[in-house]
């Protein structure tokens, strides 16, 4: 069952609240107790396609969904060749006691197709068993990568609507292209003026707002998420936390029962809060270690116990990264004051209206056990993307290189040597021009034009560039043969404007 991570709702079952996406007093919904797993269930995984693994480990949290109804589910997210990778997830050794957890070999080369290939499937499930009639509306708060796998997971899916919101001037062009070329008769893409964070509260403002929810109802319209503030979006991603060890067990690169570090590039906090999932539940974690850019507010808060958001906004070479406002921070804070929902609101409301909020030491020292932090700025980025390549010959993007670098910075300044596996978050082609800047210099890079750049990067890491990044140059230019100077998506003020 789940609850709300501010106390103000009943107890739900997965299906309702993964049709829901966010609770109805603006909280975020969780399970009400972690399922734990034993070292026999961790050893059996190793056998296991990442579909079987998938399907044994959502078991543990959407026990209203049948054993059948998950298999089919995760079928038909992972297979079909919809992943470039037989593994899905693999896990590759770069250098000594470093790995990279490759999470981008799917349709849109990045980490959220993890996710939301499946979140589809999921909500499928959810409306039938709930009996839900009213169409459902998506909104989708986007740094970039989130919109297009949602995109891409929801097309043409029955009784759903998408509308995604991503910041106008702070996404890749590869990014924006895959947004706006996205076919699906139930698919609407808007530019938001301003950054990631002014999005993602419109979002929430829209979510909250009572008497606009009453008026859509009254239409047949309800809202949902595909954001990481869905649960239904959070819940995959701990399967590729318990794959990657299993991978590395099986390989025999680690021994049953040695601890690990995974060192996680995130901005929103979904991404790594998986991995704590999946250390409550007995996977032996070391460390999660999180790598943030320029925006920095989660390297503050960890160390710190203060959150505030009342900074300098920065536009960095990893674009997915920045944020200000991480909302799956709400999970972890009531985690770790043991479901206190009271302080929890407490807090969320100190944000809501000062813009920080803190917390106490004994909760300080808890996170700071597990949540070892640290940032980058871009000219590091670019440097670890060289120097990365020139040594091992692996191609980082931005997101990864600044995890990379983080983890290294760990490293020297602790000692640790427990073996570290970077989180790889999106292919080096989706953010071609930074990366081949990167490798080459500005200054040798022949055509600056996206998709030259995309050509002379895969001639340099010797990769071929992805196919659904490859179809986009024809994508792009049919899209602007019909549209011409309509191409690009509505421009609203904020995501309320939709109203």
């Amino acid at each position: 069952m789940y609850l709300s991570t501010r106390g103000q709702v009943d107890r739900l079952t997965a299906a309702q609240a993964i049709a829901q996406g966010i609770a109805p007093d603006g909280g975020l919904f969780v399970p009400e107790a972690i399922p734990l797993v034993d070292e026999t269930f961790i050893v059996r995984l190793q056998s296991l396609s990442y579909q079987e693994r998938a399907a044994a480990i959502l078991q543990l949290f959407l026990t209203d969904y049948t054993e059948d109804e998950l298999k089919s589910c995760v079928a038909g997210a992972y297979g079909g060749g919809k992943f470039s990778s037989p593994a899905v997830a693999p896990v590759v050794e770069v250098s000594d006691r470093t790995f990279a957890l490759e999470l981008w070999h799917g349709p849109t080369s990045a980490f959220k197709d993890m996710a939301l290939q499946l979140l589809p499937r999921l909500l499928s499930g959810a409306l039938k068993k709930i009996g839900e009639q009213a169409q459902i509306v998506i909104l989708v708060a986007t740094s970039g990568d989130t919109g297009k796998a949602a995109l891409e997971g929801f097309k043409d899916v029955e009784q759903t609507q998408v509308m995604v919101f991503y910041p106008e001037e702070g996404v890749s062009q590869i990014q924006r292209l895959q947004m706006v070329t996205q076919e699906g008769e139930n698919l609407k893409v808007f530019a938001v003026k301003g950054n990631f964070d002014d999005a993602q509260t419109g979002v929430k403002r829209i979510f909250s707002d009572n008497a606009f929810n009453a008026e859509l109802a009254n239409d047949g319209f309800k809202l949902s998420s595909a954001n990481s503030i869905n649960w239904g979006r959070l819940v995959p991603q701990i399967v590729y936390y318990f794959s990657a060890y299993a991978d590395l067990v099986k390989n025999q690169q680690i021994t049953q029962g040695d601890k690990v570090n995974f060192v996680v590039p995130t901005g929103n906090f979904g991404n790594i809060l998986a991995g704590y999932y999946a250390k409550l539940m007995g996977l032996p974690i070391n460390k999660l270690i999180c790598a943030s850019n320029s925006n920095n507010v989660l390297t503050d808060f960890l160390t710190t116990g203060v959150y505030s958001r009342n900074r300098q906004f920065y536009k960095t070479y990893s674009p997915s990264m920045d944020i200000l406002i991480s909302s799956n921070l709400e999970r972890l804070l009531y985690q770790v004051t043991n479901q206190d929902s009271k302080q929890v609101s407490q807090w969320m409301e100190e944000l809501n209206v000062t813009g920080e909020y803190r917390i106490g030491d004994e909760y300080l020292a808890a996170i700071k056990e597990v949540f070892p932090a640290g940032w980058v700025d871009d000219v590091q980025t670019a440097t670890t993307i060289g120097r990365v390549h020139k040594e091992f010959g692996y191609a980082l993007d931005p997101h990864t290189a600044v995890a990379w670098q983080v983890a290294e910075n760990y490293r020297r300044q602790t000692g640790d040597t427990t073996l570290n596996i970077i989180v790889s978050t999106a292919s080096p082609f989706k953010f071609n021009q930074t990366v081949l800047n990167a490798l080459v210099g500005a200054e040798r890079v022949s055509d600056k034009s996206e998709f030259a750049v995309l050509k002379q990067l895969s001639e340099i890491i010797d990769r071929p560039v992805p196919s659904a990044l490859a179809e986009l140059e024809h994508k792009a230019v049919r899209h602007t043969r019909v549209c011409g100077k309509q191409d690009m998506p509505m421009v609203v003020k904020t995501a309320l404007n939709i109203r």
